[in-house]
């Protein structure tokens, strides 16, 4: 069941649209009637009002050239991501600045270009995780996905005068591709308290609410979805 339709003319830049939350984000945001422009590096095709453009988010510095061919938008979400696990002793500084760049770099490159010309009112969703307050074998992932709840509540702050909100959502163990991600291995997922892997789906709700006309006082927050996992 989707939510009520937004006006047509509403665009929204997704990260991550291949496959994931960032896809089940997209798919959700174009059921409601937004126009979406998909960044992914693995090609996205999708029903509705969509756009994929090649990006690596990996390399932040890329994004420029990327940015110039969007159009202004209403919205922005970064939910692209990776994960990659190692105890302390085993950590790696590649994998480390690999998540950082993802998750903290694109996210600020992104933001930093597409909001100058972003509507007053607009909106901000960072993809977060409920391991940013720590979990033994994730401290590079923990790290970065709590950078981003610095970058979040700053921007919150800064662009409220504007009407424009920011909000991280952080998810537990989701059933998506990365759990099956040989990199993160080292840290076999655990089921939630509830009994199963959190819905994308659900995650995709939470995020159409907040950009949705009634996230409009909402912002700086991080809104945990874990099954229970946090208990």
């Amino acid at each position: 069941m989707t939510g009520p339709s937004v006006p047509e003319q509403l665009h929204a830049v997704v990260t991550g649209t291949s496959s994931g939350i960032g896809k089940a984000i997209a798919e959700r945001l174009l059921a409601d009637g937004w126009r979406v422009t998909g960044l992914s590096r693995t090609e996205s095709s999708l029903d509705g009002k969509f756009e994929w453009l090649q990006a690596d988010l990996s390399e932040p510095e890329s994004l420029d050239s990327v940015v110039g061919a969007i159009a202004p938008a209403d919205a922005l979400v970064h939910a692209a991501g990776f994960q990659r696990t190692a105890p302390l002793g085993e950590l790696d500084p590649a994998a480390f600045a690999g998540m950082f760049a993802v998750h903290v770099a694109a996210a600020s490159v992104l933001a930093n270009a597409l909001v100058p010309s972003m509507p007053d009112g607009g909106r901000i969703v960072l993809l977060g995780s409920r391991t940013s307050t720590g979990s033994p074998g994730k401290s590079q992932y923990a790290a970065t996905k709590a950078a981003l709840m610095g970058l979040g509540r700053t921007w919150a702050q800064e662009l409220a005068p504007r009407g424009i909100t920011v909000n991280v959502l952080s998810p537990g163990p989701t059933d998506t591709p990365m759990l099956n991600d040989p990199g993160r291995a080292a840290t076999p997922v655990r089921m939630p308290a509830l009994g199963a892997l959190v819905d994308p789906d659900d995650v995709a709700a939470l995020a159409a609410f907040l950009l949705g006309p009634h996230g409009k006082s909402i912002t700086g927050q991080n809104y945990v979805i874990c099954g229970g996992a946090s208990l």
